[in-house]
């Protein structure tokens, strides 16, 4: 069985698009850092967590289970996002990883050879780049995942997949920047994936796709004051166009654009507090009442999940987690299989944590996981092992990345 996440926000306009064809996309996105430091591939061979969870009338406990056959390489990087999608074509989910942040380095693809054993290494491109993003689409629309990489005040480009894996470099796209995440989605309404580029400090890009993977078309959003690290693109209000949750870091309010369907957007709608550092956005109906709610990871504060009203307003909000919370990345599926959306943070210098919802959103069981010095700057979420329970991928900055799965509390580590 094979399950499509995407980590840090709402695909369902996106994932629409992609239904009718055979491939698979999960994602989740942010950051990282690198030069390169071997570490010893026996170091945290086994990290596990338990927590109580309901399904189907009975007690079952779920732990998140890492081990040496399930780190991804043996070199530390600077890793900055992490991504998984069928880019093979053979059934399963294989793992991009974006590397360097400010720093040159190698971007590596991690093909799955069954039951999360991610066996077989590849570089994606000849070139080293200062890599903050990586997003997988089918941008070419031939059927394959192609994958684009953000790269920070470097040029930004495309990398064609064959279909079997094998991927060359395509069009560039925009102009140097400070690039810090990528966000695919079809914002214009012409069936064509388009990618929205976050820029701290600067103006934030969406780039038009014209269907073939190239990008000459931009439209700027946001305002150039903004620091904006990470978005969400989705329907909030329900009137068919896409809308854009944006966080921004460095005290600044985070805001919400509601799209016309043509690729513009509204005012500036601001919500939550205005001294808060935000890095970080994913949506899902955590209470299910139907409407569309959102969560925000911030740094040094709670987090906080926004109940959507329906019509692109804020009904109610909670907390939840540590006060001094550092949340760099988010993201949200059923991980107990209960039919109620569960929210993934990745954390610096603190575990790692699956918040499992109980009492439609107002109350969150959480399980930690991970080393608690690690530096998670990106984590995606997708059944590696098709066990039929979404899994978590997480980008470490100079640490290892790895693979948790998702088993229960009797199962072998």
């Amino acid at each position: 069985m094979m399950f499509d996440v995407h980590p840090s926000r709402d695909s369902s306009l996106f994932m629409r698009k992609l239904a009718s064809k055979r491939i698979a996309v999960t994602s989740m996105l942010l950051c990282l850092c690198g030069f390169v430091t071997l570490i010893p591939v026996g170091a945290q061979d086994d990290s596990t967590s338990a927590v109580k969870a309901e399904q189907n009338g009975s007690d079952v406990q779920r732990r998140f289970v890492s081990g040496t056959r399930l780190i991804l390489g043996t070199q530390a990087y600077r890793s900055a996002s992490v991504r998984s999608a069928d880019f093979d074509g053979d059934g399963d989910l294989d793992i991009v990883v974006a590397n360097g942040r400010h720093w040159p380095q190698q971007n590596f693809l991690f093909l799955n050879q069954g039951r999360a054993r991610f066996n077989v290494i590849r570089r994606i491109d000849d070139e080293l780049s200062t890599s903050y993003a990586c997003e997988p689409a089918d941008f070419d629309s031939d059927g394959d995942i192609d994958i684009a990489v953000g790269n920070d005040n470097a040029p930004c480009k495309v990398m064609i997949n064959d279909g079997r894996g094998h991927f060359r470099s395509g069009h560039p796209f925009g102009t140097p920047t400070s690039v810090r995440s990528l966000t695919a989605s079809d914002i214009n309404g012409d069936g064509h994936i388009d990618l929205l580029v976050t820029c701290r400090g600067q103006t934030n890009w969406i780039y038009l796709n014209d269907g073939q993977a190239k990008f000459a078309q931009s439209i700027p959003f946001g305002t150039s004051r903004d620091s904006t690290i990470d978005v969400a693109a989705t329907d909030v209000n329900a009137d068919g166009h896409v809308d854009v949750i944006l966080v921004n870091r460095d005290a600044q309010p985070n805001s919400l654009l509601m799209g016309n369907g043509d690729g513009s957007f509204g005012t500036p709608v601001t919500f939550g507090g205005d001294s808060v550092s935000s890095r970080a956005v994913a949506t899902g109906d955590f209470d299910g009442d139907g409407k569309l709610d959102w969560v925000i990871g911030n740094i040094d504060a709670a987090n906080v999940v926004y109940f959507g009203d329906g019509r692109g307003g804020v009904s109610r909000q909670e907390t939840f987690g540590r006060d001094d919370d550092k949340t760099y990345c988010i993201a949200v599926a059923d991980m107990n299989n209960d039919n109620s959306p569960d929210i993934v943070v990745g954390n610096v210098a603190q575990q790692n944590v699956s918040y499992f919802n109980r009492g439609r959103g107002r109350r969150f069981d959480e399980t930690r996981f991970g080393d608690p010095d690690a530096a998670t700057y990106g984590l995606c979420l997708g059944d590696f092992d098709g066990d039929g329970f979404i899994d978590v991928a997480v980008a470490n900055s100079d640490g290892l990345n790895r693979v948790f799965l998702n088993k229960s509390k009797n199962a072998r580590p």
